[in-house]
């Protein structure tokens, strides 16, 4: 008699190639426009187009899929904040580094900005997630007195959209790096910002553990704990550091 074959793996194959088209899709929308077709997104992921139609009948549908998991990453990326930063360090730190995401997705948050309509029902759900990790981030922030008392959790969805814009904008990254914090200091009680040093604000030409008096973390602006003996720190963890040391390996300036 012949065996009967379970549908297990098959399930499992369209949930990776699921994913093998959601992430090409992200990186062709990040670098070439929402112009594109299925077609081009289906040769990026090395895959049929007829396994992008199964499981994205329409562009549109494959935006919002892409838009509905990049949310939710974001709303990861807030839980580990609460988890490994204080209050305060957090919801900065969160707000830095979601912009810097944001900013390489400039098409993405155009089409958001051009279509009144969004978010759709499948990005719903991941949307208001996303407002509950912000509005939790603030409301810590608050207690520890880290933030502005008026300032609103509708605020800071803005506020990512105009700092994504302003650095995409600024003809230089450490210029538009050192607007930003500026930008951000405007939500703090008082005016804190110690000549921070974040990542894109490193002079060129300057190796990044030459500073001696390094308050933040040279790579995602996280405020850094005083050592009490032993070489400064200048990453907030051996994330960043290896963060650091591979976009050293690629050339990439920080200016």
């Amino acid at each position: 008699m012949t065996a009967i074959a379970t549908p297990g793996p098959v399930r499992a194959d369209a949930r990776r190639n699921r994913q093998i088209v959601l992430r090409a899709a992200a990186e062709v929308f990040a670098e070439d426009g929402l112009e594109v077709s299925l077609g081009r997104i289906a040769r990026h992921a090395g895959v049929g187009a007829g396994t992008v139609y199964r499981h994205f009948p329409s562009k549109e549908i494959l935006l919002e899929a892409v838009l509905a998991e990049q949310v939710e990453g974001f709303v990861a990326i807030a839980d580990r904040w609460a988890a490994r930063a204080r209050p305060g360090d957090a919801l900065f730190g969160f707000l830095l580094e979601v912009i810097d995401r944001t900013g390489r997705g400039k098409h993405i948050c155009d089409a958001l900005a051009a279509d009144r309509s969004w978010p759709h029902a499948t990005l719903r759900a991941a949307t208001q997630q996303f407002g509950a990790a912000l509005d939790r981030l603030l409301r810590n922030a608050k207690q520890a007195g880290a933030i502005r008392a008026d300032v609103r959790g509708d605020d800071l969805p803005a506020l990512i959209a105009a700092g994504a814009t302003l650095r995409s904008a600024h003809p230089s990254r450490a210029r538009g790096a050192q607007l930003l914090v500026d930008l951000l200091d405007g939500l703090r009680p008082g005016p804190v910002t110690e000549a921070a040093v974040f990542r894109d604000m490193v002079p060129e030409g300057r190796h990044e553990t030459s500073a001696h008096t390094v308050r933040h973390c040279l790579e995602c602006g996280t405020r850094l704990h005083p050592r009490g003996t032993g070489r400064p720190a200048h990453y907030c963890g051996p994330t960043c550091r290896q963060r650091a040391r591979r976009r050293r390996a690629a050339g990439r300036p920080a200016g």
